[in-house]
């Protein structure tokens, strides 16, 4: 407890840093996967094999190197980045990969005899994705979506690597000042563990709210 009260204003800096990167890199990763989504179901070959190889790297490499070589890298070919952009540019790009997929799962989901019905109707393309797909993949892909943002607030922990002042990094610096490691990690871990259930709460609001308006 005297841990919480000595170092509080630390604890709430560094959670402050953790929500802003899980927020703004959540938000800039779900406009990049829909498109990245749009580019899967495209008629364009070209632009399907781009954005299946922009996900198939992205998901098949470390999160961590990925921020490594934002920061580290990158500088190398004259691109500086301070440490909190890198951060958010490495888990912009890594979320958009898993969260393309998410919502291609969900538009793929969604019933053809919808498509059908549009189509029947001489709907256009865009406004059939828009007025009648859309809205019914939003509501199949939210469970997955809602869990991705609950990782993607842990995986916040990464940016520590980069000097980023989250919580982990504050775990660490109260560690090494009182060598009572045991506790700042139970303590920082406790913060996470409140953050996310809040989350998956707030997630499963929504769901039950989608599933009353679609019933």
């Amino acid at each position: 407890m005297d841990l919480l009260i000595d170092f509080l204003p630390d604890l709430l800096t560094g959670l402050g840093v953790t929500i802003v990167l899980g927020v703004i890199s959540f938000v800039l990763g779900s406009v990049l996967g829909a498109l990245v989504t749009l580019a899967r179901i495209s008629s364009s070959r070209v632009l399907r094999a781009l954005a299946a190889a922009y996900v198939s790297v992205f998901r098949g490499t470390p999160l961590l190197i990925q921020i490594m070589i934002v920061y580290f890298g990158l500088p190398q070919l004259g691109l500086e980045i301070p440490p909190i952009p890198s951060a958010i540019i490495a888990f912009t790009l890594f979320s958009a990969a898993y969260l393309s997929e998410n919502f291609r799962a969900g538009i793929l989901g969604v019933d053809k005899g919808q498509w059908e019905a549009a189509a029947s109707m001489a709907m256009p393309y865009w406004r059939t994705l828009r007025r009648i797909i859309f809205p019914q993949a939003i509501r199949i892909a939210t469970p997955a979506v809602g869990s991705r943002f609950v990782a993607l607030m842990k995986d916040t922990s990464l940016a520590s690597a980069v000097t980023v002042v989250e919580l982990t990094r504050v775990a660490e610096g109260i560690g090494t000042s009182t060598f009572r490691y045991m506790e700042a990690l139970l303590l920082v871990g406790l913060l996470y563990w409140m953050v996310n259930t809040l989350l998956q709460i707030g997630q499963q609001t929504l769901e039950k709210r989608m599933r009353r308006a679609y019933a």
